[in-house]
């Protein structure tokens, strides 16, 4: 028939983690929603084979929300960890949801 998409599709693509450019065949993609199934009108971003092998691949729900909120890339390392460990504070503080 018309054969796969991977072998059809020869674009490249950078790894968020390690920046190289690889064959988008040898990537895996990443959702920073966490919802990689609902694909309208979305776009990924990548990560080579080797680094995602090298993820922890337990659940992360909240933690892209959490990492923006903590100004994640936006400030300098100690600002971020400060903002970070305040909001991990008080969301252990506070009452589960029900």
């Amino acid at each position: 028939m018309w054969g796969s998409r991977r072998t059809r599709d020869g674009s490249q693509v950078t790894c968020i983690a390690c920046g190289r450019s690889v064959a988008r065949s040898n990537a895996r993609e990443y959702d920073k929603h966490g919802d990689r199934w609902d694909r309208e009108n979305k776009e990924f971003e990548h990560l080579c084979k080797r680094c995602h092998r090298d993820l922890c691949h337990q659940p992360r729900r909240g933690l892209e929300s959490l990492l923006v909120e903590s100004a994640a890339g936006e400030c300098d390392q100690d600002a971020f960890l400060a903002r970070y460990h305040e909001l991990i504070e008080r969301e252990r503080d506070s009452p589960p949801e029900s």
